[in-house]
């Protein structure tokens, strides 16, 4: 009987230092490709969410932005941490100073990440690990009431 060491028989995973969200969701081109479909998601259902972002001539967010965001969630995933090597420290709270995110922001972001999610096909252990922990870091962003 074969087994995949990847897929705990309970799916009751957690994160640890040996098997990392990076991993499980496939390293560095698995994670850029969540960035993309995330930003995609974005373009094709939150209009108000992907204007406060840089467009391109097609009115989509532009590459830039959407590689910057794979990079950090590569690092951000416990994988290689590429943006801040080419970026600095990610500093989160200070980069999203100049936007506003209220709750409607907050909850069209976590729609958009939730779509991308879905799409890329991640589920049990992990999907719910990441839901708690982007959701986490949707709320800290915060910086409007309502």
């Amino acid at each position: 009987m074969l087994v995949d060491l990847k897929v705990p028989p309970s799916d009751d995973w957690v994160p640890t230092l040996e098997d990392t969200p990076y991993q499980r969701i496939g390293g560095d081109d698995a994670v850029m490709a969540l960035a993309g479909a995330f930003y995609d998601a974005m373009d094709a259902h939150e209009p108000a969410l992907a204007k406060l972002h840089e467009l391109d001539e097609k009115g989509r967010v532009n590459q830039g932005t959407r590689e910057r965001f794979g990079l950090f969630l590569i690092g951000w995933l416990g994988g290689p941490q590429h943006y801040s090597a080419q970026h600095g420290h990610p500093r989160l709270r200070m980069r999203h100073a100049h936007v506003p995110v209220d709750l409607a922001m907050r909850d069209a972001w976590l729609r958009a990440m939730g779509r991308a999610l879905d799409g890329r096909g991640v589920t049990g252990g992990l999907r719910r690990f990441l839901d708690e922990r982007f959701a986490q870091v949707a709320d800290f962003l915060r910086n409007q009431e309502g």
